[in-house]
């Protein structure tokens, strides 16, 4: 294997892995606590994450429902759903909070597939940066010497397989995604 990819493999799984955790946060037409992983919650004057401040189950497949362990942080859980702007109705009732998702429009659908897809163009970026900055490491050890130039191109056709590689990876899951989101 190509020494320079393997030094920058952990990049590659980063990029990947951020690429995932950036579209868990696109509805699809079921209700998914993953939408709530971008909520942020004022507890007492702190930046919390709403799943680690309350427990959040799935009613039935249009609906949610949150529990605050801390019942005085209802008000401002309700507030931080209504801010994240997720596209779904919140009801407090009085010890829990209900979100409804409504039913998703084929607009709403395709709005959603247009943020998938320019999600998916920066996580391409990600790649393509990694890939640049690799490419430059292996022209540089040419030009000091550390390997042959038969060596830089051989290392130069295993980067462009591997950045072929990490593009396919992330079209499966952007594929998966946009069918999750298009399913009725």
């Amino acid at each position: 294997m190509n020494i320079f990819i393997e030094e920058n493999q952990e990049e590659y799984k980063k990029a990947v892995a951020f690429f995932v955790t950036n579209i868990s946060s696109l509805r699809t037409g079921r209700a998914t606590a993953a939408i709530f992983d971008r909520v942020f919650v004022n507890v007492y004057g702190t930046l919390s994450p709403l799943n680690s401040i309350s427990s959040i189950t799935v009613s039935d497949p249009k609906s949610m429902i949150i529990n605050t362990w801390d019942k005085s942080l209802l008000k401002d859980t309700e507030k931080a759903l209504t801010e994240a702007n997720l596209g779904v109705s919140v009801v407090n009732e009085g010890d829990k909070l209900r979100v409804i998702f409504p039913q998703m429009t084929e607009e709403n659908r395709l709005h959603l597939v247009k943020q998938l897809n320019e999600k998916h163009e920066t996580a391409k970026i990600s790649i393509r940066q990694i890939r640049d900055e690799i490419k430059t490491s292996i022209e540089k050890a040419q030009i000091e010497k550390e390997i042959t130039e038969d060596d830089k191109f051989k290392y130069l056709r295993e980067l462009e397989d591997k950045t072929k590689e990490m593009y396919n990876e992330l079209k499966e899951i952007r594929d998966k995604k946009e069918a999750d989101i298009m399913t009725v």
